[in-house]
């Protein structure tokens, strides 16, 4: 007869077994992110990143071409957001929401107009804007140690290497000497996308050297028209099946080649594939032709387009515009502040009147 002991080790077993069977499910029941670059930490930040990051704040397509699921509330809350993040007491995110209510609510007539909300994802964006400017600063001081104010390639190649696990004085050694680096295939393909970008950020007249205004369009491609364009083409450049230089709908849908392993796993992300149609066909494809061009999505991806901030702000007022009088109320925005804040408020209606 099995022991006592044998037999819990056993079921330890077992649930472990189970464990790691649910996690590979649950891997490939989603798109993978196919950026070659760093995944963004759980809490948005890495102190030591010195590549571009695959998420941007306040633009509504990651770099990789997936859609921004925190977007709404990145452009509601501003720096805000991690205060939501750690604090999951229900009353306490109450009474915050209540006091960013008032915030947009200009006028004090106890509702949000768009125009209102407009001015708010405007500054709210800015915020962003402006904690990247910040964060580019220590980030360039990183890459440029001998502190010139300007950064060459090589350095940066340097850097980079030094940040995947190779002999920071080697690597700079060999590349002094012009000698031939070891890399593998996967690592040499990311340094040539990032010598892509980096060229795209070196503005006229071109030097090879990126000051730190520069290296802030090499991270932050939203902060410059014309990187903002090169993201643009990279990401057509990814879904573009037919070389159109052009999106349709099938395309903008169509999980990339080698993102799930068969047909079963591409079926799960039906929720996937909805979010993205929708998006597509409200939002992207302006003109409704069902067809999206590289001046559709660049508007589209522009978060100081003023327009696109009216546009979603309407909607951010459709989503919970409950006795559609166009505008929200206090009680609505509580209602349906997980689409504001990401966290759910309970019992909102119960403590509404008497903590405002």
């Amino acid at each position: 007869m099995m022991s006592r002991q044998a037999f819990l080790c056993s079921l330890g077993s077992l649930y472990l077994s189970l464990l790691f069977i649910f996690l590979l499910m649950d891997v490939y029941a989603r798109p993978a992110n196919n950026s070659v670059l760093k995944e963004k930490p759980a809490d948005g930040k890495d102190e030591n990143e010195i590549l571009p990051p695959d998420h941007l704040n306040g633009v509504k397509m990651e770099m990789d071409g997936h859609l921004n699921k925190e977007f709404h509330q990145e452009v509601f809350l501003g720096k805000e957001m991690e205060e939501f993040e750690e604090d999951s007491e229900p009353r306490k995110n109450r009474k915050k929401l209540m006091v960013i209510f008032s915030k947009v609510d200009i006028n004090n007539d106890k509702k949000i107009g768009a125009k209102e909300m407009q001015r708010w994802i405007m500054e709210k964006t800015d915020e962003h804007f402006q904690e990247a400017v910040e964060e580019n600063k220590m980030h360039f001081r990183a890459v440029d140690p001998d502190g010139d104010g300007h950064v060459s390639w090589d350095e940066y190649k340097i850097k980079f290497l030094a940040s995947k696990g190779f002999n920071e004085k080697e690597i700079a050694e060999k590349i002094k000497n012009n000698e031939e680096l070891k890399i593998d295939e996967e690592t040499q393909e990311v340094l040539d996308n990032l010598k892509d970008r980096w060229y795209q950020a070196d503005n006229p007249p071109p030097d090879l050297l990126l000051n730190e205004e520069e290296f802030l369009s090499f991270l932050h491609p939203e902060h410059s028209r014309g990187m903002l364009k090169f993201m643009v083409k990279e990401i057509i450049r990814d879904l573009d099946q037919d070389g159109d230089k052009k999106l349709t709908l099938s395309e903008f849908i169509s999980l990339p080649v080698g993102t799930v392993e068969n047909q079963q796993a591409q079926d799960i992300d039906d929720d996937w594939v909805k979010d993205r149609r929708k998006e597509f066909e409200e939002v992207i494809d302006s003109n409704h032709d069902g067809i999206v061009t590289m001046e559709e999505l660049e508007e589209y991806m522009d978060p100081m387009n003023e327009y696109n901030a009216l546009n979603e702000a309407k909607q951010m007022i459709a989503v919970a515009d409950e006795n559609q009088n166009h505008h929200l109320e206090l009680e609505e925005i509580l209602k349906y502040s997980e689409y504001f804040t990401g966290s759910k408020l309970m019992d909102y209606a119960r403590n509404v009147h008497e903590e405002f």
